[in-house]
């Protein structure tokens, strides 16, 4: 569709269908994370999704310089249907669909006064005539009695059932309808940390949007003269600066994460997962400033090259370690919660991107990332504040959020 646009309208329409196609990448991938892996190993696989979401978006750019220097613009487009034609065809194939609704018993909840924010508890569907806290003896004699009788074993499906786009489960859970969780999603932008999550992301994308806005015009105006596949090729700098932001908030992040946890008394708190962005702090300004000032008083190609690099390591970092915080502060409404993370983002994301044109033509290059340069580190700086009061705004939405909880069990115990 993109090579045939020829008007505002028509360019409109195509960004909706692609948007409406394109949303489930933006949440299922991190909510399988959180679903596969224990709370000190999610920074590690966020990282590696944050490598993959990140790393695809940079290094596509270098394919498509080459791409568009021998072929044309439109063969940008032509590839990528081609490639998503193929990856269509592998998923029908490949791709089954594993999700299972298990049946669960008993509730096991931590004293309400106890240092655990909402997010630490664990919590279960209690069966009609269990107690009201079972032991952990009991849950274990349960576990035993319903894999016995064969409750939680199923047969296994052949290929072809595997090939079915639709499927349903005995143990299928009755839960909020689509609307129901929409508004669900639109009421949750009033809930200070999700919120937080959302702009925490999208200040980690923005600043490298603008830089990203700007590239072509720099990398190719009359100082360096960079042909389309130079310009692609300067994006192997951001490649690199995936890996290293992946590291950062991977790896480092869960081994940070459990060396707080260790001080804390054996507690592990969300806002542990929030220091890295000190990082961010300090080398979003200055990226900025490396890119737009020095452009503007014609340094090396490799100092801009350089600072693309780095601003891609805070923008690899503000996807993983945004996720994960939202998900430790309210794991078992984390679905919903990301499509509020996902709308504050992409609000920001249009926004910057809508106001970087006449950003630049008002300011030019050198007082427009000046500006930039300060902004984003005052926006990183917001979480010095969710270190502080995080776990107050979280321990103030405790009773809202294990109310949801509770409904939602209750709906599933009632199917």
């Amino acid at each position: 569709m993109c090579p045939y646009v020829r008007s505002d309208g028509e360019w409109i329409a195509r960004c909706i269908v692609m948007g409406f196609f394109i949303a489930p990448i933006e949440a299922l991938p991190e909510i399988s994370v959180t679903d596969i892996y224990f709370t000190h190993q999610r920074g590690t696989w966020m990282g590696v999704y944050a490598f993959s979401l990140a790393g695809s978006n940079y290094f596509t750019p270098v394919v498509c310089g080459f791409i568009a220097d021998r072929q044309g613009w439109e063969w940008v487009f032509y590839w990528a249907a081609i490639f998503n034609g193929g990856t269509l065809i592998f998923l029908f194939f490949f791709q089954e669909e594993t999700n299972y609704m298990r049946k669960t018993v008993g509730i096991v909840e931590e004293d309400s006064s106890g240092p655990s924010p909402p997010s630490e508890r664990i919590a279960v569907i209690e069966e009609p005539d269990s107690e009201k806290n079972p032991t952990f003896q009991e849950i274990q004699a349960t576990r035993s009695r319903t894999q016995q009788e064969g409750e939680i074993h199923s047969k296994e499906k052949s290929f072809v059932q595997k090939l079915s786009l639709w499927s349903s489960s005995p143990t299928a859970t009755a839960g909020p309808t689509m609307f129901q969780r929409a508004l669900r999603s639109l009421k949750y932008l009033s809930w200070p940390v999700i919120f937080y999550a959302g702009f925490s992301y999208g200040s980690g994308l923005i600043w490298f949007n603008i830089t990203n806005a700007t590239a072509s015009v720099i990398l190719s105006g009359p100082t360096y003269n960079f042909s389309s596949s130079m310009v692609g090729l300067s994006y192997l700098s951001c490649c690199v600066g995936v890996i290293v932001g992946s590291l950062i908030s991977g790896r480092l992040s869960d081994w940070l994460t459990i060396k707080l946890a260790s001080r804390n008394g054996g507690f592990m708190e969300a806002e542990h997962r929030l220091w890295p962005f000190v990082i961010c702090v300090v080398v979003i300004p200055s990226a900025s400033i490396l890119w737009g000032v020095g452009a503007s008083y014609s340094i090396s190609w490799v100092g801009l090259v350089f600072a693309m690099g780095m601003l891609a390591m805070t923008t690899t970092m503000g996807v993983s370690l945004s996720v994960n915080y939202l998900i430790d502060s309210y794991h078992d409404i984390s679905t919903d919660a990301l499509v509020t993370v996902i709308l504050v983002r992409n609000t920001m994301s249009f926004a910057v991107s809508y106001g970087i044109t006449p950003w630049v033509n008002h300011l030019g290059i050198r007082n427009c990332f000046i500006s930039t340069a300060f902004v984003g580190m005052a926006a990183s700086s917001v979480f010095l504040f969710m270190i502080w009061f995080g776990k107050r705004l979280r321990a103030r939405s405790a009773a809202k959020y294990w109310k949801l909880v509770e409904a939602d069990h209750n709906a599933n115990a009632h199917r």
